[in-house]
């Protein structure tokens, strides 16, 4: 196979989440961190929609975080992230994406959002925490005692609603999801991934 190329930057959850699934996987790949005030010709060439990540691999471009991810567990997936193919796994991919993600944004860039207080946007994105919170009851991951595709797609997410506040955060009532998030921020894998290219 050809050297995979993946267009990143550091910061944003959804490429998080597709340089999480390539490095689990083993793929080798070559990141290229851009700056979004300034994008390369040569990832506008290959996707013009110009958001981040992009990955081109043997002729292929592959242009969605989540497609990526699927790809990259398609070439190997060693602790079975998928969960055999349960639908749970992308219905609450999609929860996430659709749902809490436009919460998120109007909660984190409130001062963008006027037309309602900041505390509203965190209250509608708590729904989908209590909803999180509920699935961690009794076990360690969201959909198994071991982590999924689910976890490592939602995680970025949360990440960023935690840090928006974080001694509301610290504070709130989520216990699980707040042990679930710091495992994560503290495992091996996510800090290889937020290493400085």
């Amino acid at each position: 196979m050809s050297e995979a190329l993946l267009y990143s930057f550091r910061r944003c959850p959804y490429a998080m989440r597709a340089r999480l699934a390539l490095r689990y996987s083993g793929v080798p790949v070559r990141i290229i961190e851009v700056s979004l005030k300034a994008k390369p010709a040569e990832m506008l060439a290959l996707s013009p929609k110009g958001t981040v990540p992009v990955l081109s691999v043997a002729g292929e471009v592959i242009e969605e975080s989540l497609a990526i991810m699927q790809w990259a567990l398609a070439q190997h997936d060693p602790q079975d992230w998928l969960l055999q193919g349960d639908p749970a796994v992308l219905a609450l991919v999609a929860e996430n994406d659709q749902g809490f993600k436009y919460h998120l944004d109007r909660y984190k860039y409130a001062e963008r959002y006027p037309e309602l207080p900041m505390e509203h946007y965190r209250a509608e994105g708590e729904v989908f925490l209590r909803k999180l919170e509920a699935l961690l009851a009794g076990r360690a991951y969201l959909l198994a005692d071991h982590p999924s595709l689910a976890d490592m797609a939602l995680a970025p997410f949360v990440r960023q609603f935690a840090h928006v506040d974080r001694d509301w955060f610290a504070s709130a009532p989520y216990p699980r999801l707040q042990h679930w998030l710091e495992r994560f921020l503290q495992s091996p894998l996510f800090v290889a991934v937020m290493a400085k290219v």
